[in-house]
Formats: structure tokens, C-alpha cells, sequence
């Protein structure tokens, strides 16, 4: 009995290696491995080659391109003309870390909305410069720090001088020199 046993188990295992002709039947792995596997492949490669913008060099090339037009001048609404008011050089003396002694020195020029707004500005300096003292004297060196530090100042002192010399208006605050030491 236990002959026969070992024999039907010898023909399963031939019926399953071989189909009805007799060839051996390929096995589930190789079908995944010879089919799945360079379709994944092949279709992984083309959408690598998507994101990392190489198909839109290749589409660019093919395509010409329109010449964008030259952006003109910004001009500032309601007038066409801009002036600059130079104020004097100032050097401030500011809090810095411990016993050492910090100065700042500052060279600004103002924008000015209307060209006409010089005479105010001119008759209005001491005021401006006052404000611009006392605000920059109040600074500690660690707000001066970085590209964040120096637009909170230019925006400080924008909003100072503009209240300062009401109803005229400075379009902006620009630093022609700054040097901390």
C-alpha cells in the first residue's frame, strides 16, 4: 500500500510539471519575472523621466517659442516722474552684547511720490531725523540680523517719515549705505 501511495504522489507531481503535451508548464514566478517586471521597469523609467523635466526639455525644443515683450519701466500711479531727497548721514551709537560699544551708519535717501513734496521735506528734516535717532537708538544689533531685519527697518522708518511729513508721502526708504560696527 505504501508503494501505491508513492506512486500516484510521483504522477500528480508529473501531471502538474508537465501540461497536456507533455512540455513543462512555466511556473507563476517566471511569467512575473520575465513579463511584470520590464513593464514595471519600463513604465517606472518613463515617469522618472517626466518628473525630473527631461520630456519637457525634449517637447521645448520641438515647439518654438513666443518672444515675451519687454516689461516697460514701473511708473507710480499719477505721476510720471520720480525725485529723491538725500537726508544726512547719520551714525547712532545702539544697543549691542555686553560692555562693547556697537554704532550703525546710515546713509538713506527717500523716494518721493511728488517732486513738488521737496521744499516740505527739506523744511521738515530736524523732524524726520529726530524720529529716525530715537527709533534707531532703540534697536539691539540681533534685529539688524538677516534680510527679515532689514525690511522690518526700512518698513519702521517708511511708516516714520510718512507720519512725519503728512499729508505728503515717501514711496520709499533706501539705503544707500549701512554699516554696523
Amino acid at each position: 500500500m505504501a508503494e501505491d501511495d508513492l506512486d500516484i504522489e510521483d504522477e500528480v507531481a508529473n501531471s502538474l510539471d508537465e501540461d497536456e503535451e507533455g512540455r513543462p508548464q512555466k511556473s507563476n514566478r517566471k511569467i512575473i519575472l520575465l513579463v511584470l517586471l520590464p513593464l514595471l521597469l519600463l513604465v517606472g523609467g518613463i515617469a522618472g523621466l517626466y518628473f525630473s523635466g527631461v520630456t519637457n526639455f525634449i517637447s521645448s525644443e520641438e515647439e518654438p517659442k513666443e518672444e515675451e515683450p519687454v516689461a516697460a519701466a514701473p511708473q507710480i500711479p499719477g505721476n510720471l516722474e520720480v525725485s529723491f531727497y538725500e537726508l544726512p548721514e547719520m551714525l547712532v551709537n545702539i544697543t549691542g552684547s555686553g560692555k562693547k560699544n556697537t554704532y550703525l551708519k546710515v546713509n538713506i535717501a527717500l523716494e518721493l511720490s511728488d517732486p513738488l513734496d521737496q521744499d516740505r521735506i527739506k523744511s521738515l528734516e530736524p523732524r524726520i531725523v529726530d524720529n529716525f535717532q530715537v527709533y534707531l537708538r532703540e534697536l539691539k544689533l540681533a534685529e539688524l540680523q538677516g534680510a527679515a531685519g532689514m525690511y522690518r527697518l526700512k518698513e519702521e522708518l517708511l511708516a516714520r517719515v510718512n507720519q512725519a511729513i503728512s499729508p505728503a508721502t515717501v514711496n520709499d526708504v533706501l539705503f544707500k549705505e549701512m554699516l554696523i560696527q
